[in-house]
C-alpha cells in the first residue's frame, strides 16, 4: 500500500513537474519564433534577393474566405474580392481547393492566449451550457455544409504566389535547404512529369500474383520498407509485385517549393506515378503513420480495387461532436506542447513554430551528410541506422511544413468520411498494427478505427515502438503480411 502511494505520489509530481517545464518553455518559444522570422526575411532577402512570405500573422484584419473567394477587409473600411478558384492548376498536374488547405497553417496561438481561451471558456460554459451547446451545435453543422478559412493579407500573399496555373517551379531548393545529388536528383532526371520515386520489386522467376503499395509515415521514405520488408519477401519467393514509394517531399522524389502539399496533391501523385504508370487494376496497401491517412484517401476513391488494407500507428484522432475547430483539435493532440516525452517536444516544435522547424530543418536536413557520416562512425556503417537517417533528414521544409499541417492536421474530421465508407462500401479486410511502446501516437488511435470500423482486426505489438514495430522485426512482419494477402484473396 505505501508503494502504490508512493508511486501515485511520484507520478503526479512528475506530471506537474513536466506541465510546469512545458509552459515556461513553450512561451519562451513563443517569443523566439518572431524573432527568427526577422532573422529569415533579412537572410532570405541577402541570399535569394526576394521576400519570401510566411504565416506568421499580420496585424492588419483578417481575410475571410468562403468557397474560393477571399474578402480582403482593409483598414479604410473598403473590401474587395479575389478569386482564386473553383478549381485552379497547381504546377500543371494537379488540381487544387482552398478547402484542402488548413488554418493550422497560419493560426496556431499562442499557450497564454490558448489558456486566456480556454479560461473564458469555462466562466462562459458556466452561465451559459444550454445556449452554448445549441449555437455549438448550429455552427457545426453549417461548417459541414460551408467551408470557410480565416488568412490574412501574407496567407493571401503566399497562396497566390502558389495557386497558379504555371509550369512546375525548377527553383530546386532555397539556401536553407541541401542542394546534394541525393536530395535534388528528381531535377536532374529526364522525366518532366516529375513523377515520384518509386521503389519496385517483381518476384524471382515466377509471375507476380497480385500487386502491393507501401507508403512511408512522415519524415521517412521509401527505404523504411525496401530496407527491411522488401529483403525479407524476396527470400520467401513471395508472389508479389511490390511498389513502394517516396512521398512528394521526401526522400528521391520531386520537391516541388510552389507546392502546398495537400491531400489531394499526395494522392493524385501516387495515382500516376504507381496505377496508372505501372497498369496497377487491384492491389493492397501497407501504410505507416501518415501514409495511412493517404491509404484511406485512396481507398475511398479507388474501393472497388482495393483488395486488403494495413494499417501500421493511423494517427486517428476522434473529434468530438460539435467541435468548432476540428484542424485546431487534432493538432493539439498530435502536438500537446510538451517537454516530455521528448519526441512529443519534437512534434509540438515542428508543429507549432513555423521558424524554429526551419531552424531545425536547416542545422539537420542541409548538413544530413555530415550526421550521416558521424552516424557511420560510431555505428561502424550500420545499414538500418544509415537509411532511418537518410528517411529522416532527406526533406526540405517546405514540404515538411505544409504536409504535417495539410495531412495529419488538415483532415480533421474528414477521416470520419474516409473511415464510413471504408466500413459501408468496401469489403476488403482491415488490419491495424500498432507498437504497445509507441510514445508517438497513442494505441487509442487504432483502437478508434476499431470502433468505427467494426470488422478491422487490431495487433498490438508489445515492446515495440512506432519503428521497431516493423524494423527488428521484418521477416516476422512479412509473414503476416502475405498471410493477410492470401486470406484477402481467397
Amino acid at each position: 500500500m505505501a508503494l502504490m502511494k508512493a508511486r501515485r505520489a511520484a507520478t503526479v509530481a512528475g506530471t506537474w513537474l513536466n506541465e510546469t517545464v512545458s509552459f515556461f518553455v513553450f512561451c519562451l518559444f513563443d517569443i523566439i519564433d518572431p524573432l527568427l522570422c526577422l532573422v529569415y526575411k533579412v537572410a532570405d532577402y541577402l541570399f535569394e534577393a526576394e521576400w519570401k512570405p510566411c504565416y506568421c500573422l499580420s496585424a492588419k484584419e483578417p481575410i475571410t474566405t468562403t468557397r474560393g473567394k477571399i474578402l480582403l477587409s482593409q483598414n479604410n473600411g473598403e473590401s474587395k474580392i479575389l478569386t482564386l478558384s473553383p478549381l485552379q492548376e497547381l504546377s500543371g498536374r494537379s488540381k487544387i481547393e482552398l478547402e484542402d488547405i488548413s488554418e493550422t497553417l497560419y493560426t496556431r496561438p499562442s499557450l497564454l492566449s490558448d489558456l486566456s481561451n480556454l479560461s473564458v471558456k469555462v466562466t462562459r460554459s458556466d452561465s451559459k451550457c444550454s445556449d452554448h451547446h445549441d449555437k455549438t451545435k448550429n455552427k457545426r453543422k453549417r461548417s459541414i455544409t460551408k467551408s470557410s478559412l480565416t488568412v490574412n493579407f501574407t496567407v493571401v500573399e503566399m497562396l497566390r504566389g502558389k495557386i497558379k496555373p504555371q509550369n512546375l517551379s525548377h527553383e530546386v531548393s532555397r539556401w536553407s535547404d541541401c542542394d546534394c545529388g541525393f536530395c535534388t536528383s528528381w531535377a536532374s532526371t529526364s522525366d518532366k512529369d516529375h513523377s515520384l520515386f518509386v521503389k519496385t520489386q517483381i518476384p524471382n522467376e515466377i509471375t507476380a500474383k497480385e500487386d502491393v503499395l507501401f507508403i512511408h509515415g512522415f519524415i521517412s521514405s521509401s527505404a523504411f520498407w525496401t530496407e527491411t520488408v522488401f529483403p525479407s519477401l524476396l527470400a520467401s519467393s513471395s508472389p508479389y509485385r511490390l511498389f513502394a514509394v517516396d512521398l512528394l517531399g521526401f526522400g528521391k522524389s520531386p520537391k516541388p517549393a510552389d507546392s502546398l502539399y495537400t491531400l489531394r496533391e499526395h494522392i493524385e501523385m501516387i495515382e500516376k506515378s504507381v496505377l496508372h504508370k505501372h497498369n496497377v487494376k487491384s492491389f493492397h496497401i501497407v501504410a505507416h503513420s501518415l501514409g495511412c491517412i493517404l491509404a484511406l484517401g485512396l481507398a475511398a476513391r479507388h474501393g472497388n480495387l482495393i483488395k486488403s488494407l494495413t494499417l501500421l500507428a493511423p494517427p486517428y484522432y476522434p473529434v468530438p461532436e460539435g467541435e468548432a475547430e476540428p484542424r485546431q483539435y487534432v493538432m493539439k493532440k498530435v502536438a500537446p506542447r510538451k517537454v516530455w516525452p521528448p519526441i512529443a517536444l519534437g512534434a509540438s516544435m515542428a508543429c507549432w513554430y513555423e521558424h524554429i522547424s526551419r531552424t531545425i530543418c536547416l542545422l539537420i536536413c542541409k548538413h544530413h551528410r555530415l550526421w550521416q557520416f558521424i552516424a557511420n562512425l560510431l555505428t561502424r556503417n550500420n545499414r538500418t541506422v544509415n537509411f532511418l537517417i537518410e528517411g529522416f533528414m532527406c526533406h526540405t521544409h517546405n514540404a515538411a511544413w505544409h504536409t504535417l499541417h495539410n495531412i495529419i492536421c488538415g483532415t480533421g474530421s474528414k477521416l470520419d468520411t474516409y473511415l464510413d465508407i471504408v466500413r459501408d462500401k468496401l469489403k476488403c479486410n482491415v488490419t491495424i498494427f500498432h507498437g504497445g511502446d509507441d510514445e508517438l501516437i497513442p494505441i487509442e488511435c487504432s483502437y478508434s478505427i476499431k470502433q468505427r470500423i467494426p470488422r478491422a482486426r487490431v495487433k498490438v505489438i508489445k515492446k515495440k515502438d512506432h519503428i521497431t514495430m516493423v524494423v527488428g522485426r521484418q521477416d516476422e512482419f512479412a509473414r503476416e503480411l502475405q498471410e493477410i494477402w492470401k486470406t484477402s484473396s481467397c
